[in-house]
């Protein structure tokens, strides 16, 4: 929670990178309370009088560098200019060596030019790594030297990211390529060789070659890296649907939740344990409004993230006056922005059930499956109440795994 300064405080450490400030009237502090609410006005005379419950927990600073992070830790779109190394030149040179007369051209190869690669890492999920950093040149190759000596080649610049980041040229709209798995790598611009020594060059004709090759030039591109979530479940919905309720419910991921809408701004995974050695990862996606795929609200920004889940979750409060055309928009909007997602299977969650009187819900949820489709899996689920969740977490694994032995086998097919 954050509250104004408005006078001296003790504890003056930030709460995200423990330095060690000193407060001053109208800074930002946080306090360390779960249970304190205070509101403090700005005064330049001291502290002023709190206008809810008394400050009794410490407070601390949120220094400025941690404040200008928020809400930029979840990167998934980034610009960069990369550009390769430049291969060595060859070597003009000849033996010289006693009792050696003649001894003939002995200049040596240049190096091969250093290559940009990306390289998935499994301990990342954001690219803001690449954010502040966007020039990313890899070394040229040494020159040959004489006695037939090769240059060194340019180190390679591998550049980690997440999985599921995908790779396509500045100003174009195909993707050029992906890494999926840990540990998969993909050159982004290849080094340049390196340049033929005079050495290479001789003949029975040319027995004294005098030139030698210059090294290759590198490659300079402008690049787009965009990553698209991999998460075996994605929860889909408007605003205030209660998806990062439900999340905060089934996994120990601890999304932003309060009463207005897009409270989540950026993706939110969490990892679901159903059983022992039984778990998926879901993933919050951002809420969705009509118009969405066609930019409006946060857009095309996030339904790129909703391409890569094996299963989709439609969360539909129970409150929403008609959620059968709730269900359609959502389906609509997501056909329009990519029609291969008619083929994802998706199981349909009314939330938030805890507003109905106990002796209804029954009624109320046979009276709604009469307007969706009779194949359709659905749920009656409260967040707050731990009710429902058991039943959707077994539904929802059984999907994943079936998703899982599909995809296995479409590997298999292709291999």
């Amino acid at each position: 929670m954050q509250i104004h300064c408005a006078g001296p405080v003790e504890s003056t450490q930030c709460l995200k990178c423990c330095s060690h400030l000193h407060p001053v009237v109208g800074s930002v502090v946080l306090c360390t309370s779960q249970n304190a609410f205070p509101v403090f006005a700005l005064n330049d005379n001291g502290p002023a009088a709190s206008t809810g419950v008394g400050l009794a927990a410490a407070v601390s600073v949120d220094c400025d560098f941690c404040h200008v992070l928020k809400g930029m830790r979840f990167v998934d779109y980034v610009t960069i200019k990369v550009r390769s190394g430049r291969g060595g030149p060859g070597c003009v040179a000849f033996r010289r060596e006693k009792h050696v007369p003649r001894g003939g051209p002995s200049g040596g190869d240049g190096g091969r030019g250093g290559s940009v690669l990306i390289e998935a890492d499994g301990n990342l999920y954001t690219l803001l790594d690449l954010r502040y950093n966007r020039h990313h040149f890899a070394p040229n190759g040494s020159p040959g030297e004489g006695s037939n000596k090769t240059g060194r080649d340019g180190k390679d610049l591998v550049l980690r990211v997440p999985p599921g980041t995908a790779v396509s040229m500045t100003g174009g709209s195909r993707t050029l390529d992906e890494v999926v798995r840990e540990g998969d790598q993909l050159v982004l611009v290849r080094g340049g060789r390196g340049g033929k020594g005079n050495a290479f060059f001789k003949r029975a004709t040319r027995q004294v070659p005098r030139f030698a090759q210059p090294g290759e030039p590198g490659e300079e591109k402008d690049v787009t890296l965009e990553l698209k979530m991999l998460a075996d479940v994605g929860l889909v919905g408007q605003p205030n649907a209660g998806k990062s309720t439900l999340v905060s419910a089934v996994s120990a991921a601890r999304p932003k939740i309060a009463e207005y809408p897009f409270t989540t701004l950026a993706p939110m995974p969490g990892v679901v344990q159903v059983e022992s050695f039984q778990s998926f990862v879901i993933a919050d996606i951002p809420g969705i409004i009509a118009g969405a795929s066609e930019g409006k609200g946060l857009g095309l920004r996030f339904l790129r993230h909703i391409e890569r889940n094996a299963v989709l979750l439609f969360i539909i409060p129970v409150v929403s006056p008609d959620p059968r055309a709730e269900y359609d928009q959502l389906l609509h909007e997501l056909y329009t922005y990519d029609a291969t997602m008619k083929h994802k299977p998706h199981t349909v969650a009314f939330s938030k059930s805890d507003l109905l009187p106990r002796g209804e819900r029954h009624t109320w949820l046979t009276a709604v499956r009469q307007g969706f489709p009779p194949d359709l899996e659905t749920h009656l689920i409260s967040s707050v109440a731990r009710e429902g969740l058991t039943a959707l977490k077994q539904a929802l694994w059984a999907r994943v795994v079936e998703e899982r032995k599909a995809s296995a086998e479409r590997i298999l097919d292709t291999a």
